[in-house]
């Protein structure tokens, strides 16, 4: 197992270092003059000069990303433009609440999505498949925006249940901070639910059809034994490997819902970056991202140790 996990992080290392120079060269390459964005129009071009030295802006490109790899490497993730902040700092803040985010929407999508999927696929072709299979398509059909809109305009401002905005604080206060992330994580949630109940029931009807599940059905097992832990536990394979893919799916659709939701996450951090031309912000935000997925991808191969036992790392 230590092993296999030593290579997966060496095989990894490449695909950072790709995924980082992709999003240096694409910064620079959105335009705009980030010195002007930091002074203002109205600046002087000795004081626009002043700031680029000091930012590094006028030394060349290849320059410039030596300069990035190297603070990198040294765990600095540079400072931010605006107000001189070290960008880790600004990132420490904003990190807790896109994953509280991610996370309890996996978890909601995870409840919902896996015991519909297996009702779906034990009553096939059933009124009730089809009425999953229709919410499936449905939940499919909303964009991430605009079920977080509907959802705060029902819970939020029509009935009063839930707040309009914000994160809740920070972690002295969990009951405030799960009051404010309900509806946020609710609206990933029922659209990740969507995907993991399509996809649990394709899996769950090809395994109720092998020849392992009507082996014991035939030796006398009750009906809830066989479903649950021979077909269900070798139909989660391709589940959990889609839900592992799917988190930075569900990573990208946070930015939209902190925007609406006003939640100070990462996304809503980094589309303001953008905004300001702040190419450290940016740059960094991206790398922490990308850090991100390659780890959710590392714990989604080891689990399939823990759901099918044949599988080893050895």
């Amino acid at each position: 197992m230590l092993t296999f996990i030593i290579r997966r992080i060496l095989s990894a290392i490449p695909t950072i270092l790709v995924v980082i120079s992709l999003v240096f060269f694409a910064v620079r390459g959105l335009g705009g003059d980030p010195a002007i964005a930091i002074l203002g129009d109205r600046a002087t071009p000795q004081a626009l000069e002043a700031i680029r030295e000091r930012l590094g802006l006028n030394e060349p490109l290849w320059k410039q990303y030596t300069s990035f790899l190297w603070r990198l490497a040294h765990g600095d993730l540079g400072r931010d433009l605006r107000t001189d902040i070290p960008v880790a700092k600004l990132f420490a803040r904003a990190v807790p609440y896109t994953i509280d985010l991610a996370i309890w929407a996996t978890v909601i999508g995870i409840l919902i999505g896996v015991p519909t999927g297996v009702l779906a696929a034990l009553k096939w072709n059933s009124p009730l498949d089809f009425i999953g299979r229709f919410v499936g398509i449905l939940g499919f059909s909303f964009p991430t925006f605009y079920l977080s809109i509907l959802l705060l305009f029902i819970f939020g401002l029509i009935l009063g249940w839930f707040p309009m905005m914000g994160g809740g604080g920070d972690y002295s206060d969990l009951g405030n901070r799960a009051y404010h992330l309900f509806l946020p994580a609710l609206s990933l949630g029922l659209i990740k639910a969507a995907f993991v109940m399509r996809l649990t029931r394709s899996s769950m009807l090809n395994v109720l059809h092998e020849d392992y599940v009507r082996t014991a059905r035939s030796k006398g097992l009750k009906e809830r034994v066989v479903i649950y832990k021979h077909a269900l536990r070798n139909s989660l394979l391709p589940v959990v490997t889609m839900i592992g893919l799917y988190l930075a799916v569900t990573i990208g659709g946070s930015i939209e819902v902190e925007i609406v939701f006003n939640r100070p996450g990462i996304g809503k951090f980094l589309i303001g970056a953008i905004q300001e031309r702040n190419y450290s912000v940016i740059q960094s935000g991206l790398v922490v991202l990308a850090v991100f997925i390659v780890l959710v991808n590392l714990i989604t191969d080891l689990s399939y140790a823990f759901i099918d036992p044949r599988i080893k790392y050895d």
